[in-house]
């Protein structure tokens, strides 16, 4: 229903006409969150078995499920503010009630009048005891940031005030907690499309021969210019992006190196093999892309073979993971395969694919770190679910006989799991961007 918003992105036309102006923003951010609230909530509620779940935040400390559900005109939480949402048994539907001053927009509803009742934990209390549900869901997790946004003052006054005869109740919401920040809905996959093709619009905008000079331009320029462009289209980026160059003269850097120190500045030159590390935010929803770019020597007019096969070695390690997706298996279990699978054709790969949607590095089954390539506890044992989108993050080392030394291709896309398939969110890398010497 949205795609007449989103104009989809083709060659030479303006990115400034495909983003949506504030108040269309909100109308599109409300739309989702009422939908979520009424078509999927019930579902995970029943699934995370928990028929009461309490959130509490303060005002610039929000726990990050509970910031999620803020309507478009609530940037923060205001003064103490508690939801509670109660899905009464054999019911499907969810009464979603705010124990504070305010209604929390249009979806849930402020239950506390202060005049009547000035303790705002007593009123929370009298409500839980009317309700009489059989589990108490909280966020707090182990393994999970994202899920663990009850922070201590507000634990210890819920429990010094919480009769003891409810105590028993209180269960950790970590996987109904997940389960909301994971799971996309077909509204938001609608719009998720826009949002990749406009990272790979501004990633072939950066690496054209608009933005760089062969022998004048560096690769921090380029940096610097795609935060400025993401800054002038009224969006935001949720790390600094990273352009490095790899190059026949230069050794490979270790991955302990790469990741901790960067490859700082350097002059972008005709024969260089460019990358960038690059994602944005829009509309609550976040991007994660790292694709290759060549710099043509005068004559070329196309990128080496060794390269092009050097890329094609990093399409088939995507699809040797992707191909070993399989709703209800671990994080770890699919690492597992999918590295013993790699290896046995002759890559040498590096998995470090992670949830994404929400948040960047968002919450759901850690596949592989870049430096736990024997799994991830915790956050690695969590099972995949249908309808969840992944950064679709990995690496593999090649050796380059033409440059006596070893290359890596470094590949990150959007990804999305569906009922058994999985499909990117909006294609992904197979040849490399080209950039002109001349």
């Amino acid at each position: 229903m949205y795609k007449y918003l989103i104009l989809f992105l083709c060659v030479g036309f303006s990115l400034n006409a495909q983003i949506l102006s504030e108040k269309n923003r909100a109308e599109v951010i409300d739309d989702i969150l009422q939908d979520k609230f009424e078509n999927l909530l019930p579902d995970l509620m029943e699934r995370a078995g928990i028929d009461m779940w309490v959130l509490i935040s303060r005002e610039y400390n929000e726990d990050p499920v509970l910031k999620t559900m803020l309507p478009s005109t609530w940037l923060n939480a205001r003064r103490r503010t508690i939801l509670v949402f109660y899905k009464p048994n054999g019911s499907n539907r969810v009464e979603r009630l705010a124990v504070a001053r305010y209604n929390i927009g249009d979806n849930i509803t402020s239950v506390w009048d202060k005049e009547k009742e000035p303790d705002q934990w007593k009123a929370l209390v009298d409500l839980i005891a009317e309700k009489n549900p059989s589990k108490i869901g909280l966020n707090f997790s182990k393994n999970f940031a994202i899920a663990d946004g009850l922070v201590k003052t507000d634990h210890e006054e819920f429990l010094a005030n919480l009769p003891s005869e409810l105590k028993p109740k209180i269960v950790s919401a970590e996987d109904l907690a997940i389960g909301w920040i994971e799971t996309r809905t077909p509204m938001e996959m609608e719009l998720y499309e826009g949002l990749v093709e406009i990272t790979h619009a501004i990633i072939a905008e950066a690496f054209s021969r608009k933005v760089i000079s062969p022998g004048k331009t560096t690769s921090e320029e380029v940096v610097w210019w795609m935060r400025q462009k993401v800054t002038e289209l009224g969006l935001e980026t949720w790390f600094h992006p990273t352009v490095d160059i790899q190059r026949k003269e230069d050794d490979l850097k270790d991955h302990i190196d790469a990741f901790s120190n960067g490859y700082g500045e350097t002059v972008i030159q005709p024969g260089d093999l460019l990358h960038c590390d690059f994602g944005i935010s829009y509309l609550r929803l976040n991007s994660d892309c790292q694709q290759h770019a060549y710099v043509l020597k005068t004559g070329e007019t196309e990128a080496p073979k060794f390269l092009q096969a050097a890329l094609k070695k990093g399409n088939q390690l995507q699809d040797i993971l992707t191909n070993n997706f399989k709703t209800g298996d671990s994080g770890n279990e699919i690492l597992k395969r999918s590295l013993i699978e790699a290896k046995s054709v002759g890559l040498d790969p590096s998995i470090y694919t992670h949830p994404l949607g929400l948040y960047g590095h968002s919450a759901g089954p850690t596949i592989g770190m870049w430096d736990s390539q024997g799994g991830v506890p915790g956050t690695g044992d969590y099972l995949l679910y249908p309808n969840t989108v992944y950064a679709i993050e990995l690496n593999t080392t090649v050796t380059l006989p033409e440059w006596n030394k070893k290359l890596r291709i470094m590949l990150e896309e959007a990804g999305f799991w569906g009922e058994g398939n999985f499909r990117y969110v909006n294609g992904r890398q197979t040849e490399l961007l080209l950039i002109p010497s001349n």
